[in-house]
């Protein structure tokens, strides 16, 4: 159970900003162990973003709350996905060798590709939760953020990494089965409560919405890249929490 405790905060830490005692005690097997965690740091956030946007519907329109709550989620991270959704975009759009994609990706500025896609997907991304009523925006923040981190997880586990060195190189070698069992454990539950919640139909929904923002996030990378970057993860994630989004809503 302490080993499994310190796995889990180093996912925190990985994909957070929260603080993270110091004696959790890193090395390398336990942060390739962390993508067991994800789903739930995942979803950890959605609740606190959910917390955060359900206290500002208290004092404002929701299109504000729902801002806010995007905020929160940015600070949370530190833009973690964000940023890898830009710097892929930039990548691929503007490299046209796979090693000159590889070069642009690395390069900390934003052009406009990057710029594009992110403007793009933070504005459908609030445009989208505005038009839902607030349950379903708090249900769906949690089960957002967690089922999308899920879905990055099985990008680790079914392709292969393409660079030497990075911010994913720990977890280059794939997920293991325990790893994939315990995120897998935590994932349906998630949408299960989401069912529970809103019902079966918008959770499907938003499940197909999810599975088509992964797919056409590889398909974008894989065809340039023969694989996956830490950039591209980020990538997935956000494109698989928008159209989990997006596909909620087309119910409600």
């Amino acid at each position: 159970m302490k080993e499994q405790w310190a796995i889990l905060l180093l996912a925190v830490q990985f994909l957070t900003r929260l603080p993270v005692p110091a004696s959790a005690g890193f090395t390398p097997e336990r942060l390739t162990a962390a993508t067991r965690f994800y789903p739930l740091v995942g979803a950890l956030i959605g609740g606190l973003v959910a917390v955060v946007y359900a206290l500002a519907l208290l004092a404002w329109p929701p299109l504000v709350a729902v801002l806010l709550s995007i905020v929160a989620s940015l600070l949370l991270t530190g833009a973690f996905h964000e940023d890898g959704l830009a710097d892929m975009f930039d990548g691929v759009g503007g490299g046209l060798t796979r090693e000159r994609a590889l070069e642009i990706m690395k390069d900390s500025r934003i052009g406009t590709y990057g710029a594009a896609a992110l403007i793009l997907a933070l504005a459908l991304k609030a445009a989208t939760l505005a038009a839902m009523p607030p349950l379903a925006v708090i249900l769906a923040l949690v089960a957002g953020h967690g089922l999308s981190r899920f879905s990055a997880v099985l990008v680790i586990a079914t392709s292969a990494y393409v660079r030497d060195h990075g911010t994913a190189k720990p977890v280059a070698d794939g997920v293991s089965r325990e790893s994939l069992l315990i995120a897998t454990a935590t994932a349906l539950p998630l949408f299960l409560a989401l069912a529970w919640g809103l019902g079966i139909t918008p959770a499907l929904l938003g499940l197909a919405g999810l599975m088509l923002g992964h797919w056409a996030m590889r398909r974008v990378f894989e065809r340039k890249l023969g694989g996956y970057t830490g950039d591209c993860l980020g990538a997935v994630q956000q494109g698989s929490e928008l159209g989990f989004y997006l596909g909620v809503l087309a119910w409600l």
